[in-house]
């Protein structure tokens, strides 16, 4: 696997981390999964979404481009959802490809 694809899956696990630890702590220590879809199409990507009681919701689908080839890659996608502790939602959509992990939202500073 060529480093951009660790480094891409390692951002990605710092995303779903990060968005489960952003929820307030008092509603995620007793939230549960209300929906949860995962879709492993095997070594050509995958595809999962989920909703939680306390107001997380995520969803991701990846695939891999440009199979076999020195320019092997694997394209993320996803959106993630979560009401803070001042009890607005805020939303985190991302790409994460060969050109590196590019997140948007209302919520970070712009350019």
């Amino acid at each position: 696997m060529q480093s951009s694809n660790i480094c891409i899956l390692a951002v990605c696990a710092f995303v779903l981390i990060s968005s489960i630890n952003a929820a307030p702590l008092d509603d995620s220590q007793h939230a549960t999964i209300l929906r949860y879809e995962n879709d492993n199409i095997g070594t050509d990507g995958y595809n999962f979404n989920y909703e939680t009681s306390d107001g997380v919701t995520r969803q991701e689908q990846a695939e891999l481009k440009n199979a076999g080839t020195d320019q092997e890659a694997l394209s993320v996608r996803g959106s993630v959802s979560w009401v803070a502790a001042d009890g607005q939602t805020y939303t985190l959509n991302y790409i994460a490809d060969e050109n590196g992990f590019q997140p948007q939202g209302d919520h970070l500073p712009h350019n």
